[in-house]
């Protein structure tokens, strides 16, 4: 059976990119994978983010409410847990980019089949390599990555395609009551939030395969005589 993910993410969000490599681990155990689709959901954490500011740690400590040294040490913990997954994040010195763009630009990707691939490079350029993915330049070289035309991409940045696409993504993750990123909907029945153990997905994946196998097994309601049913090539007569 076909098994389709909806992922609600933002590019700026290390728990998106945790979560990303956590439920592709999942897959890698899960008998059914070849039959799961991915479909990338567009998620602003701040729509009103400046193009190109670097993470201020002090005020960002000041918003939640916690001291420099404990953010720093949360910091720390989040990247030992990113290193689990293999990933190599840069959160200090991310820059906190408005995202539009990037998501309207995986909206582009994804009718060349290559939104999976775009949502990769974002993760890693915003999150690993520390660039400014507000920056039209940085994604019109991330797209040529990826086997995007740079000219065609340029073009659609400079204008207004795919900002419906964005709205309508985000407008629908409200109607999910979706808060907060990644959130992760299977086959439109089941919701996991947040970067969960590839265990956790695994569960998910296994009872959706499970309950696909039980629709397959009728229940016999009555069971025929052996005198009125044919059986075994012949007819009882």
């Amino acid at each position: 059976m076909k098994i389709t993910i909806d992922i609600w993410s933002d590019f700026g969000c290390p728990f998106c990119y945790i979560g990303k490599k956590r439920i592709e681990q999942a897959l890698n155990q899960f008998e059914g994978k070849d039959n799961v689709e991915f479909k990338f959901h567009s998620f602003q954490l701040d729509p009103n983010a400046d193009a190109n500011i670097k993470i201020d740690i002090k005020k960002l400590a000041e918003e939640r409410g916690v001291t420099v040294e404990r953010l720093k040490a949360s910091m720390a913990h989040l990247v030992e847990k990113a290193k689990e997954v293999g990933l190599d994040l840069k959160y200090d010195t991310m820059i906190n980019a408005n995202t539009l763009d990037a998501h309207r630009l995986v909206h582009y990707a994804s009718k060349d089949g290559k939104a999976a691939e775009m949502v990769e490079s974002l993760l890693r350029a915003c999150l690993s390599d520390s660039l400014n993915i507000s920056d039209r330049n940085v994604l019109v070289s991330l797209a040529g990555e990826v086997g995007l035309n740079k000219t065609e991409t340029m073009a659609m940045l400079q204008s207004e395609a795919y900002i419906d696409q964005v709205v309508a993504d985000i407008e629908l993750g409200q109607q999910l009551n979706i808060t907060g990123v990644p959130f992760f909907v299977f086959n439109n029945k089941y919701a996991v939030s947040g970067a969960q153990s590839e265990h956790v997905f695994l569960k998910v994946l296994n009872t959706i395969l499970e309950e696909d196998q039980e629709t397959l097994k009728l229940q016999v309601l009555s069971q025929s005589k052996s005198e009125d049913n044919c059986a075994g090539g012949s007819c009882s007569i």
